[in-house]
């Protein structure tokens, strides 16, 4: 029998019942939806499935409910913005667990520095999106940690859809100036706390660039919007307006 990812290639049929209650079950962001939102992300999902090439590496192999869960996890950012965000990438790399990357960096007097990074998630703003596969189940297990890294990645391609990574999406320009506004003070007084080597309640990566800062009080938003809303209001406040209000809200 043909199978129904095989199927979407030619067209973007709905998600069967049983692939989509399937989704519910292993997703927790999934089964604290509204209706109509239930249904949005359904239509999205099915987008997604059928424009994404999603690859496994190793011997991860990834069946049809769990292919329907990731990319049903991947559009959770997309509720409000739409399948826009689907735009300039194609392809979803999907590791066992953490992988290793190797940097380069040439500094001010010429110097070439080489170094290895171990990830969970990674965005290129025109290539593929990585993610982890045991970070995502991991995820899921424990919903309300303050993370999701497939949110996080997924900010970083919505970021991207501008033409620049700079921690701010497409906006209309009179919200796109508040936004820059309240980011950036958020950012930098976060930046300050872990510049003097202060404990801070919001991950202090979210510091190492304003990119990051989006993309980490993303996962916030979708994972812990209360500790997001006490430390960071104006912030809350334009994830809600841009992502709708958090499934765990």
């Amino acid at each position: 029998m043909l199978s129904f990812l095989r199927r979407l290639r030619f067209s973007p049929a709905p998600i069967p019942d049983d692939l989509w209650h399937a989704a519910h079950a292993r997703v927790p962001w999934l089964r604290a939806l509204d209706s109509a939102r239930d249904a949005r992300l359904r239509e999205l999902t099915a987008r997604f499935v059928h424009e994404k090439t999603i690859t496994p590496i190793g011997e991860l192999a990834l069946d049809d409910a769990q292919r329907v869960s990731l990319a049903a996890l991947c559009c959770l950012p997309l509720l409000e913005f739409g399948a826009d965000g689907l735009r300039g990438w194609s392809q979803l790399i999907v590791y066992p667990d953490a992988f290793r990357v190797n940097r380069t960096h040439v500094d001010a007097a010429g110097v070439l520095h080489e170094w290895e990074d171990e990830l969970i998630g990674e965005a290129w703003e025109s290539g593929p999106m990585i993610l982890s596969w045991a970070d995502i189940v991991a995820d899921c297990e424990d919903p309300s940690a303050g993370f999701c890294v497939a949110a996080h990645e997924m900010a970083h391609k919505i970021d991207a859809l501008d033409g620049e990574l700079d921690g701010t999406p497409p906006l209309p320009r009179p919200w796109q100036r508040e936004w820059a506004r309240d980011f950036q003070a958020a950012y930098d007084k976060l930046a300050r706390q872990v510049d003097r080597g202060r404990e801070t309640v919001i991950d202090g990566y979210a510091a190492e660039a304003p990119e990051e800062f989006f993309a980490v009080v993303t996962e916030y938003h979708f994972s812990d919007p209360q500790t997001l809303r006490a430390e960071m209001p104006q912030v809350a406040a334009h994830l809600e307006r841009f992502y709708g209000p958090s499934p765990f809200a």
